[in-house]
């Protein structure tokens, strides 16, 4: 599947973050002013927060007004969900959000 330089970049700091974290779920995504924000899935007795979820949350704490675009890589059975995403919630309808496998290969585009 091609994808602009800009999406592979977001596919490629995803895996990176999950990686580093050795979490479920790796995500990035970029605002309105091009910035990224990245994010892996968080475990804690207490607490559970999606990847995608957490990157729109650090975006919109630092400022950003919309989400251009987002990619979540990790397994992905089940599917994860994205069209319920606070992507959706900043951004709304129409934001492409690459799905890729733990090799960094997309595997689906989902659009809220």
């Amino acid at each position: 599947m091609d994808i602009s330089p800009e999406d592979a970049k977001l596919v490629t700091l995803a895996r990176t973050s999950r990686a580093r974290t050795n979490a479920e779920h790796g995500a990035a995504v970029r605002d309105q002013d091009g910035r990224t924000y990245v994010a892996s899935t968080v475990v804690l007795p207490s607490i559970r927060i999606d990847a995608l979820d957490l990157a729109v949350a650090m975006a919109v704490s630092s400022g950003a007004t919309g989400i251009e675009a987002g990619a979540l890589v990790g397994e992905m059975m089940p599917e994860p969900l994205v069209s319920g995403t606070a992507v959706r919630d900043v951004s709304g309808h129409g934001i492409h959000v690459y799905l890729a496998d733990p090799s960094g290969q997309v595997v689906r585009v989902r659009t809220t």
